[in-house]
């Protein structure tokens, strides 16, 4: 069974660069056809799918976070990571990573709260 675990700081100033790690265990990150993403849900917000990397490397970035945005991997970790630079306290939310599919997301992390402030 794939699981996934997200792993971050918790706490970031304003203006630096929040990185998030995935680690994913039971399944290969290279494996066809799958894509894993990040998505997020502010405080009494919907989600908000912010970009994801496919199974053959290449990042595919929500054209609203783009220019902050930057998503890679360690194939040899079995990890991918987001980093999220010039964040504001409106990036303060809820950060899930997740495995997509054709129909959708098919698993997801658990979650880790991440909170922007000085």
């Amino acid at each position: 069974q794939v699981q996934l675990q997200e792993s971050g700081p918790g706490l970031v100033k304003p203006s630096q660069t929040l990185s998030l790690t995935c680690t994913v265990s039971g399944g290969s990150i290279t494996t066809t056809d799958y894509y894993w993403s990040w998505i997020r849900q502010p405080p009494g917000k919907g989600l908000e799918w912010m970009g994801a990397i496919a199974y053959s490397g290449s990042p595919y970035y929500s054209p609203s976070l783009k220019s902050r945005t930057s998503i890679s991997w360690d194939t040899s970790k079995n990890q991918f990571t987001l980093h999220l630079s010039s964040v504001t306290p409106e990036d303060t939310a809820g950060y899930y990573c997740a495995r997509e599919e054709n129909y959708g997301v098919s698993h997801w992390g658990k979650g880790t709260q991440d909170t922007v402030s000085s």
